[in-house]
């Protein structure tokens, strides 16, 4: 029996010193093509200070800093945003509520065939502002024969932290990769003095079509290629919004295989994010950067849960990014 037990012990040995190098090799391998930035929320849990998971690693420690020594910037799929929605003032209040904690948002999934919509919306955030927003508004995207419906995106900001350079639908006409083109907004950041701080960067949101989302995160870097193609002096770019990048339309295992997932990019959002109000956890919506932003990235992001819980408002939660001003 002694020398079985002997034998059991020797093959486990083996096994382990077989086993060990392939797993530390497949985290090493997950590590290196991709930067996760991973901070803690600010609850006090007991898990506050648990390790990351194999997919997400810990960048940067973030620095303390004051709300206005950043600018923060959410992406926010505010879910069927149309007349109807906005008839509602209960519910455009909480909206208003929620726009005003950033300094820009990013809004998908605006639906109003009039476009009327986006206009009203600015114009109470300004009636509720102590500063002056304005807006980047796309065209009507989904236009194109195969497309079922039409949307619009919009950048709303804060006049005093960002200045307009300019904005445009991505020209998917040739390829057909998207059911909502992407739309592009580029803009210079405003220092605390409301001057010129010498940093522009153009962001790039998207609302994939749940049933092509992986095709059309995967389609995301050709978006980034041609724009950078186009302008070689552009090497600072964010791509957010609604992936749909979780669940049921997207397994993390698929996301590893992403040229999105290269190391030339930094997900901020993790796999294990939940960005929705329904009870399941899905990291549907995520900020992507084509790495630091020349210094600008803080690190620090968040999932906006405090500002609602009712669908009536959005299914989705604002998913927000801090830049050094």
């Amino acid at each position: 029996m002694g020398s079985l037990d002997g034998y059991l012990q020797a093959l486990s040995l083996v096994a382990i010193l077989i086993l060990a190098p392939m797993t530390i090799h497949l985290v090493v391998h997950k590590d290196e093509n991709t930067v996760f930035v991973y901070v803690d929320s600010d609850d006090d849990s007991d898990d506050v200070d648990s390790e990351p998971s194999e997919n997400e690693t810990v960048a940067r420690e973030i620095p303390a800093l004051n709300r206005s020594e950043v600018a923060r910037i959410a992406t926010f799929n505010i879910k069927v945003f149309g007349e109807s929605k906005m008839s509602k003032p209960e519910v455009v209040s909480v909206l208003v509520d929620t726009v005003l904690q950033y300094d820009m948002v990013s809004v998908q999934e605006i639906r109003d065939i009039d476009q009327t919509v986006p206009y009203d919306f600015l114009e109470q955030i300004n009636n509720r502002s102590n500063n002056t927003w304005s807006m980047l508004l796309s065209e009507r995207s989904g236009q194109q024969e195969d497309d079922t419906y039409q949307e619009q995106y919009a950048y709303y900001y804060n006049t005093t932290v960002f200045s307009p350079i300019n904005g445009s639908l991505y020209n998917d006409s040739e390829n057909d990769l998207f059911q909502k083109e992407p739309y592009l907004g580029s803009f210079e950041l405003l220092n605390a003095s409301g001057n010129s701080s010498g940093f522009d960067f153009t962001l790039i949101t998207i609302h994939t079509k749940p049933a092509s989302a992986l095709d059309e995160i995967n389609a995301l870097h050709t978006v980034v290629q041609d724009f950078q193609t186009e302008n070689p002096q552009e090497t600072d770019i964010v791509i957010l919004g609604d992936y749909n990048a979780g669940c049921s339309y997207v397994s993390s295992e698929e996301l590893w295989q992403s040229p999105m997932r290269n190391s030339n990019y930094t997900w901020l959002v993790p796999d294990s994010a939940d960005t929705t109000v329904a009870s399941a956890d899905c990291a549907y919506d995520r900020i992507v950067t084509t790495g630091d932003l020349s210094g600008r990235l803080v690190g620090s992001w968040g999932v906006d849960t405090s500002s609602f819980s009712s669908s009536n408002v959005s299914d989705h939660y604002p998913v927000w990014f801090d830049l050094f001003r």
